[in-house]
């Protein structure tokens, strides 16, 4: 696995995908919850997290699990983050998720049974995703979305508002996913090795990695988007509309739309350190 460049003074703004930029805005435009969320519930969650860890999975460290240690040291150099606690869960679900509130220990959690799936780039690249959560300070706003329907659920609103708020939340939570692939990019600048990750999350095993072709899977992602007359644009609507992350297959088509791009070029260019110019090679540029 080859050196990234380190991505010096990096900062979210550079890199969020325009969708979670203007879903975000819109979120902060609900006067006091986030303040709520972060006083209400951050003391009570970091602790009950923090516990749940400690006792029940693996913390990442020098002298525990250094591979691993490092893949997460070297991501938070190249995105300019300071590092967080990484644990380890016996988990038979393919999973990883961040938490971090009040400005505490944050931290990311990986599934044993990811780790078996990807090999050391790709688990870098789920990291990096994580990261990308802390970096542009997705966490509190997740929780929120999550307190606003639940509250939808238990107050006397009316049906279609509480409808409405949910695809909102949705829609927000989909959108960020785009910027952490991303910030998997930036880490691994090898957007194949982001692809496959997420053509591994869609139908990969530990048994069949080898036999699984990545091409086929982009030219299946690139299928997906020629269904675009009025019945095709609608039923891709309602599939998605319930969904905590975008299709594999968009989030694969994204990447690929923005490690072609000059925009990506361009920040290379701008933040690292000895930065070649080299436009990367082949058909994809890759989660």
């Amino acid at each position: 696995m080859s050196s990234p460049q380190l991505l010096v003074g990096l900062r979210s703004d550079e890199f969020r995908h325009p969708l979670d930029l203007q879903a975000t805005q819109a979120l902060k435009q609900i006067p006091g919850l986030d303040l709520l969320v972060r006083t209400a519930l951050g003391a009570t969650a970091e602790q009950f997290f923090y516990l749940e860890n400690i006792a029940s999975s693996i913390l990442v460290g020098e002298n525990q699990l250094p591979d691993l240690h490092q893949l997460l040291l070297s991501a938070c150099r190249t995105l300019d983050i300071e590092p967080p606690q990484l644990y380890l869960r016996q988990h038979p679900a393919p999973n990883a998720y961040t938490f971090a509130m009040r400005g505490k220990q944050p931290f990311v959690v990986l599934h044993t049974s990811l780790v078996d799936m990807l090999t050391p780039a790709e688990i870098q690249a789920v990291v990096a995703h994580e990261l990308g959560h802390l970096k542009c300070e997705h966490s509190v706003y997740l929780t929120l979305a999550n307190l606003m329907v639940l509250a939808g659920q238990l107050t006397p609103i009316g049906g279609l508002l509480v409808q409405n708020l949910q695809d909102q939340i949705m829609e927000w939570v989909r959108c960020a996913e785009f910027s952490c692939d991303r910030a998997a990019l930036l880490v691994t600048q090898e957007p194949r090795v982001v692809a496959s990750v997420l053509m591994k999350l869609t139908g990969g095993s530990p048994k069949l990695a080898e036999q699984l072709n990545l091409e086929a899977f982009l030219e299946q992602a690139r299928s997906y988007d020629q269904i675009s007359d009025e019945t095709g644009k609608l039923l891709k609507q309602m599939q998605t509309a319930r969904l905590s992350h975008p299709l594999p297959v968009l989030r694969a088509r994204e990447i690929d739309r923005w490690a072609s791009s000059q925009d990506y070029q361009s920040l290379l260019q701008k933040r690292s350190v000895g930065y070649t110019g080299q436009s990367i090679q082949g058909g994809w540029r890759n989660w």
